[in-house]
């Protein structure tokens, strides 16, 4: 029988770190070679792509997407939809961690995670947190940590909402007991078991997080803090977490707008934090894709609904590049650096053994799309389309 392979010739390689012209050889679901002049084992049933004058990244890896919707605020008419497969892919997202947010009703986890295994099944890489807003959180066997130990796809717990109306208001010793469960069932299962926290626009910001550092013998980078850039302070409030070895995550969607002027745009909020001292190694950049993002006036009424994008993620990469940081430094955000925090050490470069997630880049536009070694995308356009999917709509 003839394995399949696909050979990607010629490209400019960032994986994410600078390679220089090279050729990628993917059989099956894996790379197998970079190099000059490879060539498609005679055992071998492959196609050459040619990626002459284009760069090849590695695919991009999303920690925070509503795959199976989200939101909600507004009445049930705001429910958000689950995410498309030709959504991620078009934006260059081959692996997605999905998680819920303010609605752990309708919504569940278990939910969440046949989401997830529909679009693994459908070619993608798929993870997600057990969680929701609320504590006592959501979640598919009796306790957070026994989802994390006893399911393949559970990384953490999240998004836990902290310093947001729409919260619980955890009490200090609570997050920390919460953040002890991620950390424990992480270390009995080999996985990140981090807690990840939806950011609100609160005045406590990240007090919680260090309260918490104070009264628990945790790591820093048990927390993965989200929705930063909502506001300069609450940047600024981050800026010591991240000095100490936290994780600090941008929010591509989030812009500067008319009703929101104290929004700060991913790139100058990645800037602003590398001022600060913060490792570069330490800052990423995930799209909030399909949650809902309210506005709400001073009373908290709601003003303005919009919808997270996936391709967000990819745009921001670029606004790097634009504002002087190098391809190689501006991939990171969104590909090296999420698989570090998540210990998915698979996905997010392009190496020998690594799964076959690649773009191909071409006038900063995404061109192709390889996820596990199939070609998704090609010339900007969908080739494979979701079980319900339509082509051409």
């Amino acid at each position: 029988m003839m394995v399949e392979a696909l050979l990607v010739r010629g490209g400019t390689v960032y994986a994410p770190k600078a390679l220089g012209r090279q050729d990628v050889l993917i059989i099956g679901e894996r790379i197998a070679a970079i190099g000059d002049h490879l060539e498609i084992p005679p055992w071998c049933h492959g196609q050459e792509i040619s990626m002459e004058g284009a760069l090849v990244v590695p695919g991009l890896v999303d920690q925070h997407v509503h795959i199976a919707g989200g939101g909600g605020e507004g009445g049930p008419q705001f429910r958000t939809p689950e995410i498309r497969l030709t959504q991620l892919t078009q934006a260059g997202i081959t692996t997605v961690v999905g998680v819920l947010g303010t609605d752990g009703t309708t919504r569940s986890v278990s939910g969440l995670l046949a989401t997830a295994r529909g679009l693994e099944a459908e070619g993608l890489t798929t993870y997600i947190y057990t969680g929701a807003y609320q504590v006592p959180t959501r979640t598919i066997t009796d306790n957070p940590r026994n989802d994390i130990i006893l399911i393949d796809k559970v990384l953490g717990i999240g998004e836990i909402a902290v310093s947001d109306h729409r919260g619980s208001h955890p009490s200090d010793r609570v997050l920390a007991e919460l953040a002890a469960e991620a950390r424990v069932g992480g270390l009995l299962a080999g996985k990140a078991g981090v807690l990840h926290l939806h950011m609100g626009s609160g005045p406590r910001r990240l007090g919680p997080v260090y309260q918490v550092l104070e009264i628990a013998d945790l790591p820093p980078d048990t927390f993965v803090p989200t929705h930063l850039n909502r506001n300069r302070e609450l940047l600024q409030d981050a800026v010591d977490l991240g000095r100490r070895g936290g994780w600090l995550d941008i929010t591509t969607g989030i812009e500067p707008a008319d009703d929101d002027p104290d929004a700060v745009a991913p790139a100058s909020a990645a800037w602003f934090l590398r001022e600060q001292g913060v490792p570069w190694d330490h800052i990423s950049f995930s799209s909030d894709a399909e949650g809902s993002a309210p506005t709400f006036d001073a009373q908290g009424h709601l003003v303005r609904m919009e919808m997270g994008s996936a391709d967000t993620l990819w745009q921001a990469v670029l606004s790097l590049v634009k504002s002087g940081v190098s391809w190689e430094e501006a991939l990171a955000p969104a590909t090296s650096t999420p698989a570090h925090i998540l210990k998915l050490r698979l996905v997010g470069k392009i190496a020998p053994g690594m799964i076959a997630n690649v773009l191909g880049i071409q006038e900063d536009m995404i061109h192709t799309v390889i996820a596990k070694g199939q070609i998704m995308v090609r010339d900007g356009k969908p080739i494979v389309y979701g079980t319900y999917e339509t082509p051409g709509q």
